[in-house]
């Protein structure tokens, strides 16, 4: 199973994670936390990596709806998605809410999965233009 949708563009990081940022606003998300993940490997384990960032991204009424159907589902929560570079390209790359469904077979949160991976993709298919 494919767990993630992505994209690849040819534009800084910088310019990148605000772009991402301001689509995922668009699309009802707010940034909930963010992991430096270069920064903590060099910090705790004095390794070098590309740039990379996790993104907690959250829309609020989804993760309502969702929690009203499985209280357990925070574990899935929220929806990350990861700005990385790759060569001279950044690459986008958001967990498909599909999981969600999947992991607790929980049929409920198929409609809301489904509403999250139409956000989503609306996000990415915005900072591709």
């Amino acid at each position: 199973m494919d767990y993630g949708i992505a994209v690849r563009l040819q534009a800084p990081m910088g310019e990148t994670v605000e772009r991402v940022r301001a689509a995922l606003a668009e699309q009802g998300f707010g940034v909930l936390t963010e992991i430096d993940v270069q920064a903590t490997l060099k910090s705790k384990l004095g390794e070098e990596t590309e740039p990379y960032l996790i993104l907690g991204a959250c829309n609020p009424q989804l993760a309502h709806r969702a929690l009203g159907v499985d209280r357990r589902i925070g574990m899935l929560l929220p929806c990350n998605v990861v700005v990385r570079a790759d060569g001279n390209s950044t690459v986008v790359e958001a967990l498909d809410p599909q999981v969600m469904v999947t992991v607790p077979e929980e049929p409920g949160l198929q409609p809301i999965a489904d509403e999250a991976l139409r956000r989503l993709r609306s996000a990415l298919e915005t900072i591709e233009r």
